[in-house]
Order: C-alpha cells, then sequence, then structure tokens
C-alpha cells in the first residue's frame, strides 16, 4: 500500500518516506495508541464506577424491612427502622451508624468536589445517564483506537517493504 490513512487531516505517501521516517511514524502511532488506549480503559473504570453507584442505589432502596439489631432499637415502634452500616473514616476504619430502611434522598457526587441531594430516582437517572454517556464515547474512542492500529499495521507493512527492498538491492 502507498499511503497511510489519514493522520491529522492529511494523507501521507508512504513510498516516498525512507526507512527512517517509517520508523519515525510508527512511533509516534505507536505513542498515539497507547495514549488512546490508556484513555479507553480510564472510560471504562469510571463507566463501571457509576454502574456500581446505580448498582448500590438500586439495592438500598430495595431494603424496606431491616430488623432491629440491638433491644434499645426496640424501645420505639413509632420511629423509623434502621439497617445497621459502617461508615469508612479512612481505608481501614470504619464506625456503627444507621440507616434508614427507606431511603428518600442521597448525595451525589457530580464532579470536581460538589456534591448535590437529590431524590433516589434522580440519582438513579444521573448515574443512568453518566453510564449511556460514558458507553458513547467508549464506542466512539474505541472506533478511534481501531483505526489507528490499522494506520500501524499500514506503517508496519510499508516499514518491511522498505527493509526488504534494501536488504534485497544490497545483495544485488
Amino acid at each position: 500500500m502507498s499511503s497511510a490513512p489519514p493522520t491529522g487531516g492529511q494523507q501521507i505517501q508512504l513510498s516516498s518516506l525512507s526507512a527512517q521516517q517509517l520508523s519515525q511514524l510508527k512511533k509516534q502511532l505507536d505513542s498515539e495508541l497507547t495514549h488512546l488506549t490508556t484513555s479507553y480503559q480510564s472510560l471504562a473504570r469510571a463507566q463501571a464506577k457509576f454502574r456500581d453507584c446505580l448498582a448500590s442505589l438500586k439495592r438500598s432502596t430495595t431494603t424496606t424491612s431491616a430488623k432491629p439489631t440491638s433491644p434499645a432499637d426496640d424501645s420505639d415502634d413509632d420511629e423509623v427502622q434502621t439497617t445497621p452500616i459502617l461508615v469508612p473514616l479512612t481505608s481501614s476504619l470504619y464506625v456503627p451508624g444507621r440507616l434508614p430502611s427507606i431511603l428518600s434522598t442521597v448525595i451525589v457526587d457530580v464532579g470536581t468536589g460538589f456534591y448535590v441531594e437529590k431524590s433516589v430516582k434522580d440519582a438513579e437517572n444521573f448515574y443512568s445517564g453518566k453510564v449511556e454517556d460514558l458507553g458513547r464515547n467508549l464506542k466512539e474512542l474505541g472506533k478511534i483506537v481501531e483505526s489507528k492500529e490499522g494506520s500501524v499495521g499500514i506503517v508496519e507493512s510499508a516499514l518491511r517493504e522498505k527493509v526488504m527492498a534494501r536488504e534485497s538491492s544490497g545483495a544485488s
């Protein structure tokens, strides 16, 4: 093949490049591919975190009939039933806490250190939207990664041809 797919808006005639230039182009494409792959993995991790948040929300809203764990909790039947939980203070330090069995609002991290109180339904919609948006971005980025991989393959092939041609002309 004589030309690579467009890179940066221009086509490059691979047959007019030297082996050294082809090698440099391959290095550049490999670097771009590494960056894109890393970005793809980061987006996939972010999507997984949002899915976990959504699953946690759904689990917490389905727990509606918790039983008190200590006699002190039985003292007033008019109080809201609670579920015992462990609240993380650090990665290895937890304190006991209580969570109402019926959640009406939750605090949502909307990014860059901002938290918003939302209804459970709104929080589910927020996380569902994030998962869908990241899914679309992942799909687009996946296409770009595939295209870049194709470009790398074309450049590798042209580089091999140049090296073989140089070796065969040197052997003659």
